[in-house]
């Protein structure tokens, strides 16, 4: 994520600021707060000159009370502004994180589908870390920045050496803070990017907890990770303890400043240039002119870290911009057509699909058969417009499948992945992928797959949890029951990805029966498989190699033209050069491009 190029930053800078800027009216109101709150804090500096000025020399009680009144009325009101402004900024990175965080989430599943295993959550801690931010100290100091200049000139209003030694002083901070911000830039970004590899490198190998137990890897996976945590610990260390020096070094220093004002302020009494009130006061204004920059000093870690979070969902966004809404589609009827379809994997540099051309009509049911890597999961992919095509067309319809809303198409959809995920949840909340559970549908969609049955025999039947990834059952249980989800609805486009993988001969015989259903309710299916034996209830096959459509046609005629190649691959070479001893008639190769039902 943080290596990400950044081709066209402008566009993602804009979404980002733009829901920024539908919170200005609250920034304006926060700025607005600050303006009280800055001139309140003089309070404390013109009650000591009053009480020097009036209290002391007229020795009145009155007074006293009357100013000591007033002073807690105000110091009243300021604690109310700052609980005001403080939840002013609440809400607006509450806001922002409601405009925001659902184009985050959409982005992340964008990031999933095009990036196979380099997503992770991270981008929505990045959110989370901005908004903590803006709810924070630290963007105080950005509004209270605006009155240093005020502060310096209030001191030159009570006497012209104040308010250089205070320019001075300003200087010298912000020169500490600018050194602060590019000693701690490049540690904080390397010690980000550490953390990101060490908890991706997590992320991944939970997934893959059984294998890495079962064949004892865990203390090799233990001490990659150990190596990958450690880099970010000593980056993470190096950056703290460079920004602790500067903030340590601020915080010293200003308060050597105003001990120094004192004491300049001491020397213009001896001098008769101001009075005794005078000194003290221009210590307490020159404290109040510096304190901005002394907050910038020690959360500029926070600020740094809220900084690389922005760039990264820039990155993010502008990677994954929102999608482009297509007028609504009716409701599909389940043609297929591909047109010379190209395709290169995530993270892959060699196509896996050349240039496939097939038509596919309502209600076939399509075998993809062909030997490893020939492209046949890559198929099932395009079809569903997971992946994007390096050229070509793949349309449902008519239209191209990027033109279909992926959520409004989706319950026209049933898909089974090899890779069977089941989500936390229960049984019935899974066949209804998490819609409204009606139970007449949902077991409806468990009797046609054959799998009403196994369910009632569970613990808590429908109701079951089954877990995270669907961790308390077995293999076939998953894959029975992700055939029953993919059927789901009755949808006029499955596609299953080798849905027999796990199954014995009690769920192969479901599948079957889920294939015929499909097939009695004129539905499309892409059966993708390296068992025969299932080709029996397909009309047509396609036959795959090397990325190429090789055979595509009557299931009938494909079946015949392999076996006779099979048989030819068999027989002894020299039968093979004597055409007298080859009685079998050979076969037309079957059509690669719409093949009649």
């Amino acid at each position: 994520m943080a290596n990400m190029q950044l081709p066209n930053q402008k566009r993602a800078t804009g979404e980002l600021r733009k829901a920024l800027f539908k919170a200005k009216i609250a920034f304006f109101m926060a700025g607005f707060f600050s303006l009280f709150i800055n001139l309140l804090m003089l309070v404390p500096t013109l009650y000591m000159l009053q009480l020097y000025g009036r209290v002391v020399t007229s020795r009145s009680e009155e007074t006293l009370y009357m100013l000591t009144g007033l002073v807690i009325v105000l110091f009243i009101t300021l604690a109310l502004l700052e609980m005001v402004r403080s939840r002013i900024l609440v809400r607006i990175g509450n806001k922002m994180d409601k405009l925001l965080s659902q184009r985050v989430f959409d982005a992340l599943f964008k990031l999933a589908e095009k990036y196979p295993g380099k997503a992770s959550s991270s981008a929505l801690s990045d959110l989370t870390q901005i908004r903590q931010f803006m709810t924070g100290n630290g963007l105080f100091a950005f509004f209270d920045a605006p009155w240093i200049p005020i502060y310096i000139a209030l001191l030159f209003y009570f006497h012209e050496d104040y308010g250089y030694f205070a320019i001075f002083a300003a200087i010298v901070l912000v020169i500490i803070t600018i050194i602060n911000n590019y000693s701690t830039k490049g540690k904080l970004n390397e010690a980000n990017r550490h953390n990101s590899s060490a908890m991706m490198f997590v992320n991944t190998n939970l997934r893959n907890a059984e294998v890495i137990h079962a064949m004892g890897m865990k203390d090799n996976i233990r001490n990659m990770w150990k190596d990958k945590h450690y880099s970010f610990l000593r980056a993470q260390s190096n950056a703290s303890a460079s920004a602790g020096v500067w903030s340590n070094i601020s915080k010293i220093t200003r308060m050597m400043f105003q001990s120094m004002m004192l004491g300049l302020g001491g020397y213009l009494v001896i001098h008769n240039e101001v009075g005794s009130g005078m000194m003290i006061a221009g210590s307490i204004v020159m404290g109040r002119a510096l304190a901005p920059l002394d907050l910038m000093v020690n959360t500029w870690k926070q600020f740094s870290s809220a900084r690389t979070a922005y760039k990264r969902l820039n990155a993010l966004l502008n990677d994954f911009p929102k999608e482009k809404e297509y007028m609504e589609l009716p409701p599909p009827k389940g043609e297929l057509l591909l047109e010379q379809v190209v395709v290169v994997p995530p993270n892959g540099k060699a196509p896996s699909l050349r240039g496939i051309s097939m038509q596919i009509n309502k209600g076939d049911i399509v075998g993809i058969i062909g030997p490893s890597a020939a492209g046949k999961s890559s198929l099932a992919r395009v079809i569903l417009g997971l992946w994007p095509l390096q050229n070509g067309k793949v349309r449902l319809d008519g239209a191209d499948i990027s033109q279909w809303d992926k959520v409004a198409l989706g319950k026209y959809i049933g898909y089974l992945p090899q890779d069977i995920e089941l989500f936390d949840g229960t049984v019935s909340q899974n066949i209804a992928r998490f819609n409204k559970v009606d139970p007449k549908s949902v077991v409806k969609a468990a009797q046609m797959a054959g799998v009403h049955d196994m369910i009632l025999r569970l613990p808590d039947g429908y109701d079951t949890k089954i877990g995270v990834g669907g961790s308390t059952l077995s293999g076939g249980q998953r894959q029975r029951i992700g055939i029953a989800r993919a059927i789901y609805g009755d949808p006029v486009l499955v596609v299953l990805d080798e849905p027999n993988s796990n199954l014995d001969e009690i769920g192969e015989a479901g599948l079957i029966q889920a294939i015929n259903y499909l097939k009695q309710i004129k539905s499309t299916v892409i059966l993708i498989t390296h068992r025969p034996n299932i080709l029996q209830v397909t009309n047509k096959i396609a036959v795959l190699k090397n990325g190429l459509l090789e055979m595509y046609g009557a299931s009938s005629a494909v079946l015949a033209k392999l076996r006779e190649n099979a048989s030819l691959k068999s027989q002894p070479k020299s039968q093979k050069n004597n055409p007298v001893q080859t009685k079998r008639p050979i076969m037309s190769k079957p059509t690669l491009s719409k093949p009649s039902s």
